[in-house]
């Protein structure tokens, strides 16, 4: 795709604290790897536990949406907008991520008809080859977010 690969921060439409992945380590045309160092800074964290199984959701949702913004980057176009429709057959192996241990967290393209895109996510800890959570995603990034919302009346 491209090299180097660049922030994060530069292919996501979000901002700030919303930005919950740190870096991306590797990409190709079909699938992303990104990076994730667990520290109380982190939202989502609960002291004392680390941060719930279930905002792995969101970590995945984040490797597709950086997935997404490299296409654009390499068409030459701005990063654009998109939609998580669905989550499929979510499974983690642990309830917390414990802070000081850093994830990789994967997204490998599966299928795509459009602005239609499924996608095979996993977490897992780095140097370790268990997966600590499963999902299949569906996301949806319209040609023209402003016309799509727009339609949906908002």
């Amino acid at each position: 795709m491209i090299t180097p690969l660049p922030p994060i921060a530069e292919l996501l439409p979000h901002t700030g604290r919303a930005i919950l992945l740190d870096t991306i380590e590797a990409a190709d045309a079909s699938s992303i790897s990104c990076t994730l160092h667990v520290r109380p800074e982190c939202p989502f964290f609960i002291q004392g536990k680390g941060v719930s199984a279930h905002v792995s959701i969101e970590w995945m949702a984040l490797a597709c949406a950086a997935y997404g913004g490299l296409e654009d980057r390499v068409k030459g176009k701005p990063v654009t907008l998109g939609l998580l429709l669905g989550t499929r057959n979510f499974k983690a192996t642990r309830p917390y991520f414990a802070p000081g241990l850093d994830f990789i967290i994967e997204a490998r393209l599966s299928y795509r008809d459009a602005a239609i895109g499924v996608f095979d996510c996993s977490v897992r800890q780095r140097g370790s080859d268990i997966l600590d959570a499963t999902a299949q995603l569906t996301v949806y990034q319209p040609e023209d977010v402003r016309a799509f919302l727009e339609e949906q009346g908002q």
